[in-house]
């Protein structure tokens, strides 16, 4: 297909876009709870024609599946489209889902036009700001046949030259998290503070020695957290208390093993004050690795529709976390950066949450549905590329144990 023809199915579905962005923009809804923004999509994609669709997929109440064509390879867009405690869309997942629903629909426009097998899904990822639904779908074999599997990600447009629409390429740390609960003794903090056993202070003394810990840990890694439950009064010695902890690193093996120096902490501080201390863990975000083939494509194919993105390799892994990292280790994958105008302000802050619900960044969206669109159905139509990307899936994989 041209590039004319992604650009004018983008313009086709132009209306139906900005109708369903602003609906989700409008009714923020936070982790499994997006039930306005799931119907929003599905009444979407049920008012096209000869698509398929799956309301309340993979046994999640608030994901959907919907696919067009047969035969061939499988390409997937993961649509995000929860919210932040407070802040609303603060990180812009009402245009996540708006770009991944407008390359699937051009997509599915494409493979109409040409006849050509292949099959395109549209799938709803709900929960990636807290829980990791795409953990679940994941567990639910929802990506065991795909051949590739993209999305976009917004951040201020700030962070790039003029001119210059986003990056091609990103990768992002891994992340463990888990919950410590110390369990003491209460007590009189005055008349008898002997008789009790200080769950507080088993919480300080872990949390001092993950300081300390800090100080032999790589310039990559991260370890952060805070005391949840400190106790009731001032006057009672706390017979229990709560901490959690996040550990980051470059890869999810590192992760494991940095989580496992820091469980160790907990671990002492409990027999240093008698208590008990039970550790839970909370799930893990795996690191997200970019599939360089479908990097420098995107970047071909924007150049080819007029726009300009940079595809920079070589820079810094991104110091946050996403689920989208654990799809990353099921089958090729590819989450694009674009900027969006928010007067400098980055995600996960209220200044971008003004940004996310502009009209200036829904055409910034627009533009990159394009370049999402032709690089997937090169997967569907494309062998040799479609094995290229195969290949150098195959070759990250050794990397995932170290």
């Amino acid at each position: 297909m041209a590039s004319t023809g992604f650009q004018a199915s983008v313009k086709k579905h132009r209306e139906l876009l900005s109708k369903v962005n602003n609906k989700i923009f409008s009714n923020p809804e936070l982790a499994y709870k997006e039930f306005t923004a799931h119907d929003t999509l599905v009444a979407a994609l049920q008012s096209q024609p000869d698509i398929k669709v799956t309301p309340h997929a993979y046994g999640i109440e608030t994901s959907f599946e919907a696919e067009f064509g047969s035969g061939g390879r499988v390409v997937t867009y993961n649509a995000e489209y929860d919210a932040l405690p407070g802040l609303g869309h603060a990180c812009g997942h009402n245009l996540i889902a708006t770009s991944s629903l407008g390359a699937f629909l051009a997509v599915v426009d494409a493979l109409k036009e040409s006849g050509k097998p292949g099959r395109v899904r549209l799938l709803g990822t709900p929960a990636e700001e807290a829980i990791g639904g795409k953990i679940k779908l994941v567990e639910e074999g929802a990506y065991k046949d795909v051949n590739a599997c993209l999305m976009m990600h917004p951040t201020s447009s700030s962070v790039y030259p003029e001119g210059v629409l986003g990056d091609a390429y990103d990768r992002t740390l891994a992340i463990t998290a888990f919950k410590v609960t110390f369990r003491g003794k209460p007590a009189h903090a005055a008349l008898a503070p002997w008789e009790g056993v200080n769950a507080l202070d088993a919480a300080v003394a872990g949390y001092t020695s993950i300081g300390i810990l800090r100080q032999q840990i790589r310039p990559d890694e991260r370890i952060h957290g805070i005391i949840k439950d400190g106790g009731a009064a001032a006057n009672i010695i706390p017979d229990k208390t709560v901490l959690e902890f996040g550990v980051r690193a470059p890869t999810l093996a590192r992760a494991k093993a940095l989580e496992e120096r820091a469980w160790n902490c907990f671990k002492g501080a409990a027999e240093a004050t008698g208590c008990e201390v039970d550790i839970l863990p909370l799930g893990a975000y795996a690191d997200l690795r970019p599939n360089f083939l479908i990097c420098q494509a995107f970047q071909d194919a924007m150049v080819g529709f007029g726009h300009q993105v940079q595809n920079n390799t070589t820079r810094a892994t991104t110091p946050a976390s996403t689920d989208q990292g654990n799809v990353s280790y099921e089958c090729p994958s590819w989450q694009g950066i674009f900027g969006i105008p928010s007067d400098g302000a980055f995600p996960h802050t209220a200044g971008f949450t003004g940004g996310a619900g502009s009209e200036a960044s829904f055409e910034r969206c627009l533009l990159n549905i394009e370049g999402m669109a032709a690089v997937g159905y090169r997967v569907l139509t494309d062998g040799d590329f479609a094995e290229e990307v195969k290949r150098n899936f195959e070759t990250q994989k050794w990397d995932q144990e170290r």
